[in-house]
């Protein structure tokens, strides 16, 4: 369905090839639709508000199609064609200054939501093809982003030629994170997490006129809705990744942008992108990513050398809303019943490379032996998840499931003022109560903690990212009713010991400890652990720089420092053996066991200031 929209004549000046303060010496037609669309009713009858698009499509007028189907995209459009004579010529203009005015009146035009939206934008991409141009060449903007790969988030909304007027830049291009679906409990939107895919068009119109001869240009990426991000104030500090692979896919191909810049609700970054890197030009891509994303297929690819392990299996909980199985890997013949969950929420993609470490050491994957992986085997039965969330993580979603609910709120009922009676989750019967986990919103927790209730559990960990706090850190469960001298003794020897075993997991830095019954049962190591009495906790990796090298400094390895990502995930995922195996003799130990610990293993009170 095409909207309503109304479409004006732009007659632009061509450039040639000269960057002289006068470079226009033919006409260019640009058509732009103008289109009230955000109003447009979407599928299930929800409104989607996203902002105008300014992709560069055909002259007929047709509107980009989303890979996921579902809404196609509306896309303001300019071909561009230089005529024979100069003497065509009906009005001078910068191309500059049209595209600012276009940019303009797309923002104006852009209304803020007024109620949440159930699920996720589509896919996005700003180039499209033409269908009625003799060549297609002439319809390609200058770059082109996407968003549509496994785990991608992000929309652009502007592009703008600045030709160096401002922070020394060629182009600006303008990009929105797409929030997750809403979540019903917390009654909001999450978002925070972007991936997205950048290719300059080296047979563009403009890049064949204006930058016609350069080796590159230079082009700063502006996410405009950072501000209004779930944990906006985390962006200080943060820095973005990048990798000019073939392939977003590979984990050890990214690096950290240097310049990445968190202001005035803006987080921005820039990038040189260079035109003499193919032979015959072509499009040449970066990738920006929140974090390296962790693919579905090197997912199946895990689990297949997994099944391939001696003494391992891999199985699944059951499926997920979009009909993903739920695997997971059992391993070892020990007394002790060890369950490692991860990515609950689809963002923190860190939590898998660590779930690759563990599975690759515990299972020799690498065809090394290992005699503390030998160790731990014979100590506990493994039950490893390495992607609870996989619905989320291929959508490209910070926090939540397909359904739109966080898991990490899905483990028990819970008290939700909001709900009214015109909610799904409503019951009539238990008034203002939200049901949880249940096969409809959260069947993933539902077949997780069916499956554990069957084979009990005697050490849990929950694997995740944080957004605000530069550390690896353990959370415990010191708000719940069960937690004790043993529970505390077993938290802070398994830390001491993972210290001694790992350089980037330290004690002191957590969040701040909940006051006793302070604990909310329905997060994930909280219900764990008051339900099996066993110690629990949430493991937590930085999104930026591992601060704890900064703390190390004067030790041995105190000056090694690498930007924090997927490689040191997968070492700290290793490493978490070395700790387990340490406390493994004392997990159900009745006696005051602590008290022939030595003094180093002790419990540290952790805060979260630093």
């Amino acid at each position: 369905m095409r909207p309503n929209a109304t479409t004006m004549k732009i007659l632009l000046l061509s450039s040639c090839s000269s960057r002289g303060c006068c470079r226009h010496s033919g006409i260019a037609v640009a058509s732009f639709t103008f289109a009230s669309f955000q109003q447009h009713r979407g599928i299930n009858g929800h409104r989607h508000h996203r902002p105008p698009h300014p992709s560069f499509v055909t002259s007929s007028g047709r509107s980009n199609s989303s890979r996921d189907g579902g809404i196609g995209k509306r896309s303001f459009f300019a071909m561009v064609r230089t005529p024979e004579s100069p003497s065509s010529l009906l009005l001078r203009a910068s191309l500059r200054d049209i595209l600012e005015q276009t940019s303009s009146s797309k923002t104006a035009a852009t209304s803020s939501p007024s109620s949440p939206v159930p699920t996720m934008a589509p896919r996005s991409s700003s180039m499209a093809t033409s269908s009625s141009s003799t060549n297609d060449e002439d319809s390609l903007p200058i770059i082109s982003i996407s968003d549509s790969y496994d785990s991608g988030n992000g929309e652009v909304t502007s592009i703008r030629l600045v030709d160096g007027e401002e922070d020394q830049c060629d182009v600006h291009v303008a990009v929105r994170i797409k929030p997750d679906p809403y979540t019903l409990l917390e009654n909001k939107q999450h978002f925070q997490y972007f991936s997205f895919r950048a290719a300059l068009n080296a047979h563009s119109p403009t890049m064949r006129g204006l930058f016609s001869g350069k080796k590159s240009i230079k082009v700063k990426y502006i996410v405009e809705n950072a501000g209004e991000a779930s944990y906006a104030s985390a962006f200080e500090g943060y820095r973005t990744f990048v990798t000019e692979g073939v392939t977003p896919f590979d984990p050890d191909a990214w690096a950290r942008v240097e310049d990445t810049r968190y202001e005035g609700g803006r987080l921005t970054w820039n990038h040189v992108h260079k035109l003499d890197g193919k032979e015959g030009g072509g499009a040449l891509s970066a990738y920006f990513a929140y974090f390296p994303p962790y693919s579905w297929e090197r997912h199946l690819g895990l689990m297949a050398k997994c099944a391939e392990a001696k003494g391992a299996t891999v199985a699944s909980l059951g499926q997920t809303i979009e009909g993903r199985e739920l695997d997971y890997v059992t391993v070892g013949t020990g007394g002790n019943t060890c369950w490692i969950i991860h990515r609950q929420h689809p963002g923190e993609s860190m939590a898998e490379f660590y779930a690759e470490g563990l599975l690759n050491r515990l299972l020799g994957l690498d065809g090394k032996w290992d005699k503390v992986a030998e160790k731990a085997r014979e100590l506990y039965t493994f039950n490893i998840v390495p992607n609870i969330n996989p619905d989320g993580s291929t959508n490209g979603h910070l926090r939540t499931n397909a359904a739109g609910q966080n898991l990490n709120r899905e483990w028990c009922p819970s008290l939700a003022p909001h709900l009214t009676d015109g909610d799904d989750a409503y019951d009539a019967n238990a008034g203002t109560m939200y049901d949880a986990p249940t096969l409809e919103r959260s069947p993933e927790v539902y077949h997780l903690l069916r499956r554990m209730d069957e084979t009990g559990c005697d050490a849990f960990l929950d694997i995740h990212g944080d957004e605000e706090l530069p550390f690896n850190f353990l959370a415990g469960s010191q708000g719940m009713s069960v937690w004790s001298k043993r529970l505390e003794a077993l938290h802070g020897a398994f830390l001491a010991s993972y210290e001694r075993a790992n350089g980037d997991m330290q004690a002191k830095v957590s969040y701040e400890p909940d006051g006793p019954g302070e604990g909310m049962p329905n997060i994930c190591s909280n219900q764990i652990g008051e339900r099996f009495d066993c110690f629990a906790g949430t493991l937590e990796m930085p999104f930026k720089e591992c601060w704890v090298d900064t703390m190390n400094a004067g030790k041995e390895d105190g000056d090694k420092r690498i930007g924090w990502g997927p490689e040191r995930a997968r070492q700290l995922g290793a490493s978490v053996l070395d700790a387990l195996c340490y406390i493994s003799p004392h997990l159900r130990d009745e006696g005051e066991f602590w008290s022939q610990l030595p003094e180093k293993d002790a419990y540290v009170n952790p805060s979260s200031k630093y």
